[in-house]
């Protein structure tokens, strides 16, 4: 003990005071020692009061739009891989959740629902309820989305998240986001609509010099909003030289979206001379080569479509393959029923075209009359498979469906099948033997009846494979073939009866043509004008574009 702190009688008073002035120190010691370990507990309790990702998630479900929006900022700072399917389920509306304490989130996909924060199965949710949201909410939602989407290893989402930014502005955060992503993006297309962004981003600038190379860099973007900016500096600008570049930007722009238009308009122009094709192919053997009129073609691609129909009624979970199945089984199908209409009808009217005429008209109004009463009159909807739905986005003026795309592929695929059926098959010679010279055919050994009957039934079936692809762009109903019976005799007739390689190239011409006059004149008139030209053609050149040679042509 410290000598002055020692108490005795003699200095009572003084010793007391000097005793107390001793111990304060002591005692403020002992407080700063009993105070210190009481902070680390705190700082722990502090951090295990943070909220988890699943206790945010399940935070979304309860609250009001506010709380809801607090939470939403809460989970932005989040790393979890499963954020991005919450936040895009929220804002589509398929976020779903229950009253439970803690409540079940689900995310629904079509009919399917899942565990938001397990992944698994849901079943037994007739309990769940949409989590609802405001705009507000909802304009903030796309914006964390499109965060995260920024760094999504798939390149279409990354672009799109960048298209967004565009879309709703860029301010100096997200600019610097954008900066930081474009040293490690890797995709050109998302590295140009980066550029994009940044570019409208500095049209805000005070220097003159950075707007002008803003402009400079835009006058090669094809963006909706990049044409904006430039169209309200160029018409609204105090600058002279701006307002000029501005404009030259516009007009660089402009020529490039006409490519793009063109482009697109060759490529349906395209896929509708596919489909003329597909339609037609089948017509240019059974008129071409076997010279037979038949009315009832547009029958066997009603047919077909209804196989396609019947297929995905049969086999509800295979629509994936609904399309693979449906083809062989359309061909075979139409071609047992064309042999049937050769065997049954037309074999006893070869030589006389009229009575055919007439004879196929009636059968195509049985046909149709037939499915009718099987089917009812109404028109059936054919579901599409995903892999063929969707569309293909080259740039911001130009796509391609999927569905017209392979529409064009199958078209070329039927038409090289078939050319190497007639020139490297056993039957193709005996068909081309036939229709250049019965008689003598039939001197060699050929049978001429089961050549007719075969031919005839190719023919048909290629007009059911016909209709699986109709059944992709159209309803499928009774009426479905009349609508390509006149055009399917147009493009055989255009191009050369019984001469393939000229159905081909006429049936991408009409489709060209008519693709390029709708514009201008309108569906109607345009296949009016079509029509009137084919009748001009055929005056100056009855036997098409691609005549027939030899024997054959002898008439």
């Amino acid at each position: 003990m410290n000598p002055l702190c020692r108490i005795t009688p003699r200095h009572t008073l003084p010793a007391v005071l000097l005793w107390l002035t001793c111990l304060l120190p002591l005692h403020a010691n002992a407080q700063t020692t009993d105070s210190a370990p009481e902070e680390t507990p705190s700082t722990a309790a502090a951090e295990a009061q943070q909220p988890t990702f699943e206790q945010l998630v399940q935070q979304l479900a309860g609250g009001s739009l506010r709380d809801r929006a607090a939470t939403v900022n809460q989970l932005s700072s989040q790393s979890d891989e499963r954020l991005a399917d919450v936040f895009n389920a929220l804002v589509a509306g398929d976020l779903l959740a229950n009253k439970d304490k803690p409540p079940v989130i689900a995310i629904r996909d079509g009919e399917r629902l899942t565990d938001a924060l397990s992944g698994a199965d849901l079943t037994g949710t007739e309990r769940l309820r949409r989590i609802p949201v405001n705009n507000s909410l909802r304009t903030q939602l796309r914006g964390q989305v499109a965060q995260l989407n920024l760094y999504h290893p798939n390149t279409d989402k990354r672009y799109a998240a960048v298209e967004r930014f565009i879309r709703d502005g860029v301010d100096d955060e997200t600019a610097a986001l954008l900066r930081a992503h474009q040293q490690v993006e890797d995709s050109g297309r998302v590295q140009d609509a980066i550029t994009t962004a940044l570019a409208v981003y500095q049209l805000q600038s005070d220097d003159r010099a950075i707007r002008l190379a803003a402009i400079d860099e835009l006058s090669g973007s094809l963006e909706q909003e990049a044409r904006n900016a430039l169209r309200g500096i160029a018409e609204n600008d105090a600058d002279a030289e701006l307002r000029s570049a501005a404009a030259e930007a516009i007009e660089s722009i402009q020529s490039r979206i006409s490519f793009y238009r063109f482009v697109e308009n060759l490529f349906f122009g395209l896929s509708l001379g596919s489909v003329l094709l597909l339609a037609a192919i089948g017509l240019a053997i059974t008129f071409g080569v076997m010279g037979v009129i038949n009315m009832a073609h547009g029958e066997l691609i009603m047919i077909g479509a209804y196989t396609t129909w019947g297929v995905q009624v049969l086999f509800p979970d295979l629509i994936e393959w609904s399309l693979l199945i449906a083809v062989p089984a359309a061909f075979l199908i139409t071609a047992l029923v064309g042999i049937a209409i050769e065997r049954g009808v037309i074999r006893f009217l070869y030589g006389r075209p009229l009575e055919t005429l007439l004879a196929t008209f009636g059968l195509s109004l049985v046909l149709q009359q037939a499915v009718r009463t099987l089917f009812s009159p109404l028109n059936r909807s054919v579901s599409s498979p995903e892999w063929i739905s969707g569309t293909l986005s080259i740039n911001p003026v130009l796509s391609i469906t999927y569905t017209r795309l392979y529409i064009l592929i199958f078209g070329l695929m039927v038409f090289f099948a078939l050319m190497l059926v007639m020139k490297r098959t056993t039957l193709g010679l005996k068909v081309r033997a036939v229709s250049q010279n019965r008689a003598m055919a039939r001197a060699v050994g050929v049978r001429s009846s089961w050549v007719d009957a075969l031919t005839f039934g190719l023919g048909s079936g290629v007009a059911g494979v016909a209709g699986v692809a109709l059944s992709q762009l159209t309803n499928v109903g009774p009426n479905l073939g009349q609508a390509y019976i006149i055009d399917s005799f147009m493009v055989v007739v255009f191009g050369g009866v019984g001469n393939l390689w000229g159905t081909l190239v006429s049936a991408m011409s009409l489709g060209l043509i008519n693709n390029f006059l709708e514009p201008y004149a309108g569906a109607m008139l345009a296949k009016v004008l079509v029509l009137i030209m084919l009748i001009l053609f055929i005056q100056k050149k009855p036997k098409g574009l691609f005549p027939q040679k030899g024997r054959a042509a002898a008439d």
